[in-house]
């Protein structure tokens, strides 16, 4: 004789929740039967029960609906053929990196006008005005189109109302070192301090790991030069890699990338290959990164900035060589390089 091993409902119900945290509802099936066939003749408030519980489920596992505008797409190509000739006096085929003026205008005022290669200028307006703080949510902005005939970027808002106090904003501004457009406006500045960075500890074989794979990176630069090139990664891996005429406006248009896909920087470092001044350091801390590497050099005020934020920094970042200005408790040496005897260091040098 085989022993009952029959379910009441309630006994059935009791089992259920008990694994419920376990249990994919999805796909549960009684005797080969689907769950929902197993409540037909059954306690149709159980059913009704496991229903709410999978639907609760459902919901909990939807990602975040993030708001994205509407917006062009009028990327332009980034290098243009130009004849030249050469020191023999040959002529010679290549191609130039662009360089366009856009200005942004929201509902109507104008902002600012960037130069800029062209290829992400929704991008770039969307950063430029997230970094500048000129906009704090991007449920504010409705739709943005370029056109170039006008080489204007037009920012709807939901509400229609533009910028607040768009006009004081933009009588204070300090002009700094940025090719391609080197403005800051007081409102970046009052809500700079507002950002809180985490410490984040980054591996030296990440940094290494991270120069290797950048240097396939820059396309433009290889066919025209005349361009900076700047990275969002999470360790070594490059998740958006751009290329522009300045550093700040490839560094506007990753700013952009991330607001519109809702990236969030805390976990994420950022490369460069301009220099480190305080500018790049606000742009930085404003995303959310708290990590800045370079292959150029740094300045002063960069560095003041940094060690008042709390953003490490990595420059003169090449090959298996680099330095770290601020945050170097934050790097784990785990693959040091040989040293050079002295008499090496010369052959080198």
């Amino acid at each position: 004789m085989h022993a009952n091993h029959s379910l009441s409902c309630s006994d059935f119900r009791s089992t259920i929740t008990g694994i419920q945290n376990r249990v994919d509802f999805g796909v549960l099936t009684v005797a080969g039967c689907n769950i929902d066939d197993h409540y037909t003749d059954q306690n149709k408030v159980t059913q009704s029960w496991h229903k709410d519980m999978k639907q609760s489920q459902t919901d909990l596992e939807q990602p975040p609906t993030v708001h994205r505008p509407i917006m062009s797409n009028e990327g332009l190509p980034a290098t243009h053929p130009v004849e030249a000739r050469d020191e023999y006096g040959d002529p010679r085929d290549l191609q130039i990196a662009g360089e366009f003026p856009l200005t942004i205008k929201v509902d109507g005022r104008e902002v600012v006008t960037l130069m800029t290669l062209g290829t992400h200028p929704e991008k770039l307006t969307l950063g430029y005005l997230r970094n500048q703080r000129l906009i704090d949510h991007i449920e504010e902005i409705a739709q943005i189109k370029v056109d170039w005939e006008r080489e204007t970027a037009d920012v709807i808002t939901t509400h229609g109302e533009g910028i607040t106090n768009l006009q004081a904003k933009l009588s204070s501004r300090i002009v700094t070192s940025g090719c391609g457009q080197g403005t800051v406006f007081s409102c970046t500045l009052d809500k700079l301090y507002d950002t809180r960075l985490p410490r984040v500890e980054i591996l030296q074989s990440t940094i290494y790991a991270l120069l290797k794979t950048i240097s396939s990176y820059n396309e433009v630069y290889r066919a025209a030069g005349a361009v900076h090139g700047c990275a969002l990664c999470n360790g070594a891996q490059i998740l958006y890699f751009v290329e522009d005429v300045g550093r700040h406006n490839a560094t506007d248009t990753i700013a952009g990338e991330m607001w519109l896909e809702g990236v969030d920087g805390n976990d994420k470092l950022f490369y460069t290959t301009g220099r480190l001044t305080s500018e790049i350091v606000m742009k930085a801390a404003h995303m959310g990164i708290p990590v800045l590497v370079s292959r150029s050099g740094i300045t002063y005020m960069g560095i003041e900035l940094a060690q008042d934020l709390g953003v490490t920094l990595i420059a003169r970042a090449k090959g298996r060589h680099f330095l770290v200005y601020n945050g170097e408790n934050t790097v784990e040496y785990d693959d040091k390089p040989e040293r050079l005897s002295s008499a090496r260091k010369k052959t080198a040098v």
